[in-house]
């Protein structure tokens, strides 16, 4: 590709990343607006569409304080790994 071809990539990407974002909010938006009428019921009906709101229990592990109570333990079980990171200024 040349340098013009790249540059008008970068601008159609950095665009549609601006778009996304008012998607996102968008939707954030909406999803709020829903579960805000729900209020604490955890389905709604509304046509085609059931909506579940419901309370969900899950159970992870706190590695900073493993880290900081059992550090040896901690280290043994620990991964590192590399990847790319692609960004854009």
């Amino acid at each position: 590709m040349t340098s013009a071809e790249i540059t008008a990539k970068l601008t159609d990407l950095m665009e549609l990343r601006r778009m996304q974002e008012e998607l996102t909010a968008e939707i954030d938006a909406i999803t709020d607006a829903i579960k805000a009428h729900m209020g604490t019921d955890e389905v709604l009906v509304s046509g085609p569409y059931k909506v579940t709101y419901k309370p969900v229990t899950t159970t992870r592990l706190d590695t900073a304080a493993l880290k900081k109570e059992l550090p040896d333990i901690a280290a043994r079980y620990s991964k590192t790994t590399t990847a790319r990171r692609f960004t854009i200024n």
